[in-house]
């Protein structure tokens, strides 16, 4: 519940501060105690397409019984065919494309030469939950699959894949940081070493070669907030504060630091606001709870027992 309720919280908390500089939220927040506060479009605890395709991704895990990529890929293109607030430009086109579900992250790629976007790691969290007892090279290979869906760069997918892997690590009850070194072992050897290099324990956010609405400095700062605070609300808070793609990079956090923290390091004042309009999907939307409950079930669920494998 922790890693599911914490990635949405760190979306809608990161929404109104997107494309900001650094040091904004701490300038909103001077005393520390962040609020949802709304802004830029998002109403106060408003969750956006970060949590919107989680969920998604979710409930195809649930109602599918597994892994069923063509489903989920139908979902995701249901939900952007209801004109989404945000939606991400590569996810975008592809989604938009036409084409067939297992071609149309490939062909996008191959157009554009350009698709190591963060699209895919934040929606990762309820993901990372469902497959945790699947073992490292169980979730691993799941992540990649569900990024491969929208995206073709495997940059992405190797990025998904470590983000399933340091969850898993957390809700296990080890320590994520201690497991990286390991995890990259297990990244494919041609992207190993940018990964290596985004994740060095010394790495800090004025360190990204990219914008954080890319893959590597996405999750390299999730990593890095949760490496240098010492509690779930001083995690996101850093997030949220290195400025640009915040409401992703603030889910990215939430999802890891609540793995970490559990739910009762997640403060109500964020949660009692929050909520996951699903574009596409008859108006609904979720609550905490229902997200609660939604992380409940994937768990209870999980394993390797339940991966279907449509490719």
């Amino acid at each position: 519940m922790g890693a599911v309720v914490g990635s949405a919280v760190g979306d809608a908390l990161g929404a109104p501060f997107e494309f900001g500089l650094p040091g904004v939220y701490s300038a909103r927040f001077p005393d520390g105690a962040g609020a949802m506060c709304g802004g830029g479009g998002w109403d106060p605890g408003e969750a956006t397409d970060d949590t919107q395709m989680a969920v998604l991704v979710g409930e195809s895990l649930l109602e599918r019984g597994g892994l069923d990529l063509p489903d989920m890929f139908g979902r995701f293109r249901r939900w952007a065919a209801g004109e989404p607030k945000d939606i991400g430009l590569q996810t975008e086109d592809v989604l938009t494309s036409g084409d067939p579900w297992d071609l149309a992250a490939a062909l996008h790629f191959q157009v554009n030469a350009r698709a190591a976007g963060n699209g895919s790691l934040m929606r990762a969290t309820t993901s990372a939950v469902y497959f945790a007892r699947a073992g490292r090279a169980g979730t691993m290979d799941a992540a990649r699959r569900i990024a491969a869906l929208t995206h073709g760069d495997r940059a992405a997918w190797e990025g998904t894949a470590v983000f399933h892997e340091l969850v898993r690590v957390a809700l296990e009850g080890g320590d994520p940081l201690a497991a990286l070194d390991g995890t990259l072992a297990e990244v494919d050897a041609a992207h190993r070493e940018r990964w290596a290099s985004a994740l060095t324990p010394d790495w800090q956010p004025d360190d990204a070669t990219e914008f954080n609405g890319a893959v590597w400095p996405c999750l390299a700062t999730a990593v890095w907030a949760l490496r240098t605070t010492d509690g779930f609300e001083a995690a996101l808070s850093a997030a949220v504060d290195v400025g640009g793609d915040t409401d992703t990079v603030a889910a990215v956090t939430g999802g890891l630091a609540g793995a970490v923290y559990g739910i009762g390091a997640v403060p109500e004042r964020w949660t009692r606001p929050l909520h996951v309009p699903l574009p596409g999907y008859g108006g609904r939307a979720l609550r905490a709870g229902d997200l609660e409950e939604l992380a409940r079930r994937l768990d209870g669920t999980a394993g390797s027992d339940h991966q279907r494998n449509y490719t």
